[in-house]
């Protein structure tokens, strides 16, 4: 699987986002890369799990990408008081030299969240990794749709693929089929697409779905929880 060529791009809030120039497309949000993560994956998905009676939180990222989910998820890892086992898939792995190149440093709490953005992109694909006492990686290289994952297990589900006319074959009825049976019973699923056809293969699929506020420059977001 060879990677697309990207480029560093700067966002409205001081982080940095990669942009695909074959597909015109940006894997983070230019108005913030960083505040779109923790409103859409963090604050609409994580945090009301983290509430719940769980010792362990199953979280299952669609889409690795630079890994700014996942280093913000471990982040809140260390002050959560529950263990999360960290789940992602991607298809297209960036190499550290290019993740490296967008210079978080300036936007992270603190200088070891670095080391551990380093720690997630050289962690070994296809086996489970423990990072911390409270967070356990496990990086899967491939298609979802050809993925076999656990059914009835993950209480967050963040599905972070490229929009759907750049990646239309990861937005399909039977995707998010796959994803409500791996969802615990009252697992959501969050993404920053609010589009009406995403919504409806979402309902066909069993999701009970609602629209919330989007982040900065986005007026909706789409949270899916799936039937208790």
């Amino acid at each position: 699987m060879s990677t697309p060529h990207v480029e560093v791009r700067a966002t409205a809030d001081g982080s940095s986002t990669l942009y695909v120039p074959a597909l015109n497309e940006h894997y983070h949000s230019t108005h913030g890369a960083l505040q779109e993560a923790r409103h859409v994956y963090l604050a609409a998905g994580l945090e009301p799990a983290l509430t719940g009676e769980n010792p362990v939180v199953w979280v299952l990222e669609v889409g690795f990408g630079t890994g700014l989910n996942a280093l913000l998820t471990l982040e809140r890892s260390l002050t959560a008081g529950q263990k999360i086992f960290y789940d992602t898939i991607e298809k297209f792995p960036l190499p550290w030299e290019v993740v490296s190149q967008m210079h978080p440093e300036g936007h992270l709490a603190s200088p070891e969240l670095l080391d551990y953005q380093h720690q997630l992109h050289a962690a070994a694909w296809n086996r489970p990794v423990p990072l911390t006492p409270t967070f356990e990686l496990l990086k899967r290289a491939g298609e979802l749709q050809t993925t076999a994952l656990p059914h009835n297990t993950y209480q967050v589900i963040y599905f972070d693929a490229f929009a759907p006319e750049k990646q239309p074959d990861m937005w399909t009825d039977e995707v998010f089929a796959q994803l409500y049976h791996a969802a615990a019973p009252g697992g959501v699923l969050v993404s920053y697409c609010a589009k009406g056809s995403f919504k409806r293969s979402l309902k066909a699929a069993g999701w009970l779905v609602e629209k919330i506020p989007g982040p900065p420059g986005k007026r909706e977001m789409t949270r899916a929880r799936k039937q208790e």
